[in-house]
């Protein structure tokens, strides 16, 4: 894998690359100045005020207000300096921008599966277009395993059961490392792939050729009518389950008197284990598709339900 294209150290290749790396440098220095600080400091003092014979008796000191202000208000201002600025780092990184390609990528003992919305898929490589903000909905089949990229400086756990995101923006086309970070078995080494950045003209051409039958919300509509949701899923409440119209970001009341936003998680228990949360009015009558549907098939299935706005709630039956 560490080919002339793919660099054992990476440079920096993402637009939150150089803002890591500018807190990382910021630690080291701290960390240098101050550890060279006390080192020196200790020797110096061991000299200065050694005990030069046993009569000596060093005078008392009774302390230095100014002094105890001082070296207290100081680690307190570089603490506080750090905190926020890697709280501000943490918080671009959580919220991926409104204009990101949402790509579905799912884990599984040894590889990595993408989806792209257009149909595309990959095993163990990412095609991405360079300039564009990118966000990974990911989950495992099996383990937990951590999608780590490098040279992006981006690394997130990949969980069974549940969806974690992750974003990045690319800013110079090649070809980069792709690693799981978490021990995930026997071949835990061996799952490694590649994420290929490439200029915004050549991903089009790229992503528009060699379709695999249509996209993923095409597959996923398919696959809602297939497995009969259309049949209680009406685009207004008067169905036998909820309207989905509109669900994404919504609060929903459930029957146990709390309440839920609609987010990818809560659609992919609703799916695989609807009774786990029943919807206030309704019946626990919904199938349970756990076992049934493939991950693939939830993520498509999501993806199409995120479809359903309001202005587009009466195209078809939902």
């Amino acid at each position: 894998m560490f080919g002339p294209n793919l660099p054992l150290f990476p440079e920096q290749a993402s637009t939150l690359a150089p803002r890591v790396d500018a807190l990382l440098y910021f630690l080291l220095a701290v960390s240098a100045f101050f550890s060279l600080l006390i080192s020196i400091s200790i020797v110096v003092f061991a000299i200065k005020y050694r005990r030069r014979s046993d009569s000596e008796r060093p005078p008392l000191i009774l302390g230095s207000l100014g002094l105890e202000i001082f070296w207290t208000a100081v680690p307190l201002a570089i603490t506080m300096v750090i905190f926020v600025w890697g709280a501000k780092l943490f918080f671009v990184s959580f919220y991926p921008p409104p204009n990101a390609l949402e790509i579905n990528v799912v884990a599984k003992q040894w590889m990595w599966k993408v989806q792209h919305p257009e149909g595309k898929s990959e095993i163990d490589e990412l095609h991405i277009p360079a300039g564009q903000p990118v966000k990974l909905l990911l989950t495992s089949q099996d383990v937990i395993h951590d999608f780590f990229v490098p040279a992006f400086r981006v690394k997130k756990d990949v969980l069974p059961g549940r969806y974690t995101t992750l974003w990045f923006e690319a800013s110079k086309p090649g070809t980069y490392h792709l690693f799981c970070a978490q021990y995930c078995g026997t071949q835990h080494s061996g799952m490694v792939g590649r994420i290929i950045v490439m200029e915004p003209p050549a991903y089009a051409t790229w992503v528009g050729g060699g379709g695999t039958g249509g996209s993923t919300t095409a597959a996923g509509q398919k696959l809602f009518q297939t497995l009969g949701c259309a049949t209680c899923h009406l685009p207004t409440d008067s169905g036998r389950g909820p309207s989905l119209v509109g669900l994404i970001g919504k609060t929903v009341a459930l029957q146990n008197g709390r309440s839920i936003t609609a987010d990818e998680n809560y659609l992919r228990e609703s799916i695989l284990e609807p009774r786990a949360k029943i919807v206030r009015g309704y019946q626990p009558i919904m199938p349970i598709f756990k076992g049934s549907v493939s991950e693939e098939g939830v993520l498509q299935i999501i993806s199409y339900i995120k479809t359903l706005t309001p202005q587009a709630g009466a195209q078809g039956r939902k």
